[in-house]
């Protein structure tokens, strides 16, 4: 009989979910991959906020040992880029999609770069090629807000102008490089192919 019930309740709530608009649907998948990616970094052993035990709004210091802990430094408008970039490049590949499936793309694509960046191999890399040199990975809270991060670049994308997204990603880009020598271009090109140079410029010699 139980059995039974459990079979009825499952049914009830597929259909529920099939009742959904599309904008429902992926607003609980975006919730469902928040909630999996918390749950995956919990059991890498990641800690749920900083150390420190505070949780601050915004660290403005690069090299601070709270970065990458809190809610917002200036690395997560690296991932409000992410957002700017991974729409313009699904409207380019896959514009006949539905702009729900495109989002459900990049929600996914950013959610398992959160957590492959948080591993042992990744974290060694930023220590060693990037300016990133104190690195120890991202607390959850701040994994989860740069994907929440992600999804704020990809729906300005979806509503401002062309010109605004690729004047705004120029600001997010530019004023990092001058406040804190680092923005998302200097990251990947250091984690793929790190230069002395600029690793030096980076640390301010």
């Amino acid at each position: 009989m139980s059995t039974e019930r459990d079979g009825f309740a499952t049914l009830i709530a597929l259909l529920s979910i099939a009742r959904m608009t599309a904008r429902a649907r992926t607003l609980l998948a975006a919730l469902i991959v928040l909630a999996v990616s918390a749950a995956i970094l919990l059991a890498m052993g990641r800690n749920p906020i900083c150390t420190c035990g505070t949780i601050d709004l915004w660290v403005g210091t690069r090299d601070s040992p709270k970065t990458s802990q809190m809610l917002a430094d200036w690395y997560s408008f690296s991932h409000i880029v992410h957002g700017l970039l991974f729409y313009a490049m699904l409207w380019l590949v896959a514009r006949r999609w539905p702009i729900e499936r495109r989002f459900t793309i990049a929600l996914l694509v950013e959610a398992a770069w959160e957590i492959v960046e948080n591993t042992p191999l990744v974290i060694d890399r930023y220590r060693t090629a990037t300016a990133a040199l104190g690195y120890t990975g991202d607390s959850v809270i701040n994994s989860l807000s740069d994907i929440v991060m992600m999804i704020l670049g990809f729906y300005l994308a979806r509503r401002l102008p062309l010109w605004v997204s690729v004047a705004l990603l120029l600001v997010l880009e530019l004023v990092p490089l001058f406040v804190i020598r680092d923005n998302l271009a200097l990251n990947v090109w250091m984690l793929l192919a790190p230069n002395d140079a600029l690793r030096a410029w980076q640390a301010g010699g």
